[in-house]
């Protein structure tokens, strides 16, 4: 097990069934003690690795610059705060992620939007990022880069879709 004298957080490993695998069971322990300091760093706990289990509990181990660099590099000019379309795309694109890709699920949750400007917009997103939101891999990259712009990378934008799954 490895703790954090700094932080009061514990998270342990699987544990090594035997030499051969003391270091992979070392580097988990060690990726799950950096979730653990990242996403409650001020509390006292112990988790074990089992409860990294989703997209945005996997990210959390991730050092904050290197989520930063990600967002930036897979978001582009999404990321323009002073640009008020951006913004207006940067919504839109968590809002249809979080709707599973839905269209008219989307077009309602922004404000009433017409189906047709969110196409418009996804459309725009994809041109910007150079991304294609019908391929998978395309998706779960931007899903990723969502995930990777919030501070400790757990904000996930699915709490807020009614048709996700509960996890």
């Amino acid at each position: 097990m490895s703790s954090g004298s700094s932080s009061g957080c514990a998270r342990d490993g699987r544990a090594a069934a035997g030499p051969q695998d003391l270091k992979g069971a070392l580097s988990e322990a060690r990726y799950a003690l950096a979730s653990a300091r990242t996403t409650a760093p001020d509390s006292s706990s112990v988790v074990d690795s089992s409860s990294l289990t989703g997209l945005d509990t996997l990210l959390t181990g991730i050092p904050a610059e290197v989520r930063t660099a990600y967002s930036h590099t897979v978001l582009g000019p999404l990321l323009d705060t002073c640009n008020a379309s951006a913004a207006a795309l940067l919504k839109t694109l968590e809002s249809f992620l979080a709707h599973d890709g839905s269209w008219a699920r989307t077009a309602e949750v922004l404000l009433h939007l017409h189906v047709n400007t969110v196409h418009y917009r996804i459309q725009r997103v994809e041109h910007c990022t150079g991304r294609d939101l019908s391929r998978l891999y395309d998706r779960l990259d931007l899903w990723a880069a969502l995930l990777c712009r919030t501070p400790s990378a757990t904000s996930d934008p699915r709490a807020r879709s009614s048709t996700s799954p509960a996890r």
